[in-house]
């Protein structure tokens, strides 16, 4: 249903409810600019001050990833003024798996409740969203789910959120929690008796708010279609393998004193991803120089490219050609300084 940033303010809606004594959001640093934005106004909204109520999990000073034992340690020290965690099951930036079973658990045991933002895990690495006992994700679908930019996202809330209040006949009626209702998420049983009263499909059907898109709907049947086929475990266990072939590749081929990989080298604790920079050229020159040579790659800044071959579609071979196209255009481009 809607998309990523929709979908976080629906749910913000329902799941982020500060008082006075436990108003604070925790998310990591550098998270993706579209999920500081989304949480920074719904604090805004509900009249308090992200200068107070925002708390970002940040690195150890010179390192690039976070520490779960300093996740822990934070909600540690926040989690009885917290409402809300919010954590990416991905980090964009870094490529890091962030452990969302333990980050949860963590959580909970300080009364938080818990949301991820699953942008860069769906369709990367398996999820295991129920079990884990998060309060509930969203997603987008353009990434690893094939279907496009402006494509339909996703939703999930844990199934003792999304049943609703039986009224005296045993009906739902009321929802539980509170949402923004439409429509859409009313029961299908009487939803065209057209009445006044919302009352709720279960589970995450009853955030629903209006009819999805018909031809978006049906570029995520299809794709979810080849994921049923392929199966979600098979295609772990061979983007483990591709990637940690990449991973041997940029150091044998191209070497440590040209590429730095600051992704997780535990391949437990990345998907797809490889996040890597520079150290004698620019970014931008090599992006330019592999998009010359037909090899699509992403830039962000300030410095890294971000390097991921889908195992859906991406061979060895793939992976391979791409490392020797990289080599050759290190080769050909002139270093720079660095300070």
């Amino acid at each position: 249903m809607n998309s990523l940033t929709v979908n976080l303010h629906l749910m913000m809606a329902s799941f982020y409810r500060p008082t006075p004594g436990r108003h604070k959001i925790v998310i990591e640093k550098k998270a993706f600019p579209s999920d500081i934005h989304a949480v920074t106004s719904q604090i805004i909204h509900h009249n308090f001050d992200p200068a107070t109520s925002l708390v970002e999990v940040a690195p150890r000073d010179g390192e690039a990833l976070l520490r779960v034992e300093d996740i822990e340690a934070v909600l540690a020290a926040e989690g009885d003024a917290t409402a809300l965690v919010l954590f990416s099951g991905i980090q964009y930036y870094t490529g890091q798996l962030f452990p969302m079973g333990r980050i949860t658990a963590a959580a909970h045991a300080r009364g938080c409740l818990v949301g991820f933002d699953l942008a860069h895990a769906v369709g990367n690495v398996p999820l295991a969203l129920h079990e884990w006992g998060c309060d509930f994700a969203c997603w987008c679908s353009y990434k690893y789910l094939n279907c496009g930019p402006g494509s339909i996202g996703g939703c999930f809330v844990h199934e003792r959120h999304g049943q609703g209040h039986p009224d005296n006949n045993g009906v739902l009626s009321s929802p539980t929690p509170p949402r923004l209702a439409g429509w859409w998420g009313h029961r299908l049983s009487d939803r065209f008796v057209m009445g006044p009263d919302f009352c709720p499909c279960p589970g995450a059907y009853g955030f629903r708010l209006s009819n999805p898109p018909v031809l978006l709907v049906a570029g995520m049947r299809a794709s979810l279609d080849v994921f049923d086929a392929a199966g979600m475990h098979r295609l772990r266990a061979k983007s483990l393998l591709l990637t940690g072939y990449l991973e041997h590749l940029l150091g044998a081929e191209i070497g440590p004193d040209n590429v730095r990989i600051f992704t997780p080298e535990d391949p437990a604790q990345r998907g797809c991803q490889l996040s890597v920079t520079f150290l004698r050229h620019d970014v931008e020159a090599v992006n330019k120089a592999l998009l010359a040579a037909g090899v699509i790659c992403d830039v962000r800044n300030p410095d890294v490219m971000r390097v991921a071959p889908a195992p859906l579609y991406n061979s060895f071979t793939d992976v391979f050609r791409f490392v020797q196209l990289l080599k050759d255009a290190l080769c050909a481009l002139p270093p720079v300084k660095r300070p």
